[in-house]
């Protein structure tokens, strides 16, 4: 359809109502001018659309208007959808079958970059709302999101190396979230950290702070690791990451910086 994203959506839940399974996938950024198809047409109606959201997070080289960094938070309000990010290219593909399985509207969030196929890259079936304990560790928690899966693994092992051992949660759903299982880790630890690619304010690390709130768990404390709510500006990927601490060391540095009293 060109640039014309709201069309892109509405056409989806035409084809949704007509009893086609629509992908459509967009750039995080764009997918912006279709926030009212993506409410009225597809998420009011709850209709069978997958929206895969491209370029989710830092951008690099396409600078200010490209980041994808407002995803998470805008579309987490809405009503009947259900949102994913995978870790890597075998979770990917998993979460799109899961997708099409699943009767409803879904979103799956993925960055610009390579698709990372590592030795945890084996994925069972998906199912919504479960996530994926990658390592035990009794000091604290870290619980992340998509691209942040495979930075937070490294960082527990540099954490091991000085004496901290944590815990590695892939939450692989933005929404919803899996309240039993965190419950679980989040009491055994009391120190959790959110890592997420994408703007802190309302975004994965908003919706833990929420979950812990409505649960009444307020002995627990929270580090949130994300974007800060700006204009983020022109870099490479691996630039900007490295200055928002979104690196394995980044994030060491600020596990070790947090004052947890």
């Amino acid at each position: 359809v060109g640039i014309a994203e709201s069309h892109a959506v509405g056409l989806s839940a035409g084809l949704a109502q007509g009893g086609f399974k629509p992908i459509v996938a967009i750039y995080s950024t764009f997918l912006q001018r279709a926030y009212d198809q993506i409410i009225q047409e597809v998420c009011l109606q709850n209709l069978h659309v997958v929206l895969c959201v491209d370029r989710a997070g830092i951008v690099g080289d396409d600078g200010a208007t490209h980041h994808g960094i407002m995803d998470m938070a805008f579309l987490r309000t809405i009503p009947n959808l259900v949102m994913m990010a995978p870790k890597d290219g075998a979770e990917l593909k998993a979460m799109l079958e899961c997708g099409l399985n699943f009767n409803g509207p879904v979103s799956i969030r993925y960055p610009k970059s390579k698709i990372p196929e590592r030795e945890l890259a084996m994925c069972n079936e998906i199912e919504i709302g479960k996530c994926e304990v990658l390592r035990e560790g009794p000091d604290l928690t870290i619980i992340a999101i998509g691209s942040m899966v495979y930075p937070s693994l490294e960082a527990a092992e540099i954490l091991r190396d000085e004496g901290i051992d944590a815990a590695v949660i892939n939450a692989r759903f933005i929404k919803p979230i899996d309240g039993k299982l965190i419950k679980e880790w989040f009491g055994e630890t009391n120190r959790v950290v959110t890592v997420e690619e994408g703007i802190e304010e309302g975004g994965f690390g908003s919706a833990i702070l929420e979950f812990i709130e409505s649960q009444g768990l307020g002995d627990i404390k929270v580090l949130r690791l994300g974007l800060p709510c700006r204009f983020i500006e022109h870099g490479t990927r691996e630039i900007l990451l490295k200055e928002f601490d979104l690196t394995p060391a980044g994030i060491v540095h600020r596990i070790k910086r947090a004052k947890w009293a």
